[in-house]
């Protein structure tokens, strides 16, 4: 590694454990998660960061592969999502830190999800998958970081989802960490059953769909592949592609280009396992348990999380007593731009840390 630059040579884990227990009661024989770390863990088990990912991205944050080490629906010489963010020197600086990226229970990235095999069956669990929550997917982050020997988190960060699960740390385990950096989210979830439905209803438009039950028909990559291009066109890809590729046919083919290898990962029940999972998700009544410090980001542009948010938010983190401070990212990159613009927002966020390490 240098002083300051990018983390080569990146290995995904994984860590499982048996007979975990579900906030519905329902009880997974096996759990496993996939992770990545960066930089060492001090002896005393503190100073940690666990970042969070998105919806239906992965937990490859900072670094390259080593040769032959990224797993499916990635390359190894992709960078890290928040590389600009995460290694030697930068703002989340592995020099000084631990971190552990930590793939989502549900998620189709190495982790328990619904194309997994069912030990009592022998088949994928499929929509059969048990009803989770976004409480049951920090749960089992908590108990990878015990198996990792982290006994104190410096701060829980990451976008979207990520962002939910942040707050979700907050709330669930308010003396395990010093601060949470939620970008690009909110504290609760928009929508709610109809939006599960609304999923459902459009994976079913795939001749192969079978109630869910496709894995011996060839799988869903059409329909997954066109879900995959209108989330890219919301997250604004097209603004990140603008300059590059000016012609609007050559764009097109480069997003559905892009689509494609998250198309065949990807698992459609997954999708619905995790959209789930947020019908009923809200920390806002829990606010007066979060002891953390809060860093709100959000993004000029994005239209899933729009800055309109922030002063609701702000406001109620501050009559909750929280001490939370606000950034916001001046971007054209939409949905994308905590990663892909990091380097606007990295001096406050640097800060922040900076502020966490002192106490």
């Amino acid at each position: 590694m240098t002083p300051t630059g990018t983390i080569e040579g990146v290995e995904s884990k994984l860590f499982t454990t048996s007979n975990f227990r579900l906030e519905s009661g329902a009880v997974l024989p096996e759990l496993t998660l996939a992770y990545e770390t960066y930089g060492r863990l001090a002896p005393d088990g503190r100073g940690a960061v666990l970042a969070t990912h998105g919806y239906t991205g992965s937990h490859h944050f900072a670094g390259r592969y080593r040769p032959g080490a990224a797993p499916r629906g990635l390359r190894d010489e992709d960078l890290g999502s928040w590389d600009k963010l995460v290694g030697p020197g930068k703002a989340i600086d592995t020099n000084r830190l631990f971190v552990v990226a930590s793939n989502m229970l549900g998620s189709s990235y190495g982790s328990t999800n619904p194309a997994s095999i069912d030990p009592r069956t022998g088949k994928p669990y499929g929509p059969d998958f048990p009803r989770i929550t976004v409480a049951d997917i920090v749960t089992a982050q908590k108990a990878l970081l015990d198996a990792l020997g982290v006994q104190h988190l410096l701060a829980v960060v990451g976008p979207s989802y990520g962002g939910f699960q942040a707050f979700q740390w907050a709330v669930q385990y308010p003396e395990h960490m010093d601060g949470i950096v939620a970008a690009v989210t909110s504290p609760r979830a928009p929508g709610g059953p109809d939006r599960t439905r609304a999923l459902i209803a459009d994976l079913a438009t795939d001749p192969n769909w079978n109630g869910g039950w496709y894995y011996d028909r060839g799988g869903i990559a059409t329909v997954m592949t066109r879900l995959r291009v209108a989330t890219l066109k919301n997250y604004g890809i097209e603004a990140q592609l603008g300059a590059a590729l000016p012609d609007p046919a050559a764009r097109e083919a480069a997003i559905v280009k892009a689509a494609e290898p998250w198309a065949q990962a990807f698992d459609g029940n997954s999708m619905v396992v995790l959209r789930r999972a947020l019908e009923d998700f809200d920390t806002t009544p829990q606010f007066g348990k979060i002891r953390a410090r809060v860093l709100y980001v959000l993004a000029r542009t994005d239209k899933l999380f729009p800055p309109s948010m922030a002063p609701g938010v702000m406001q109620a983190l501050s009559a909750a007593g929280v001490d939370a401070r606000y950034v916001e990212i001046d971007t054209e990159l939409g949905h994308l731009a905590s990663g892909l613009d990091g380097e606007k927002w990295a001096p406050a966020l640097k800060t922040f840390i900076e502020d966490l390490l002192r106490g």
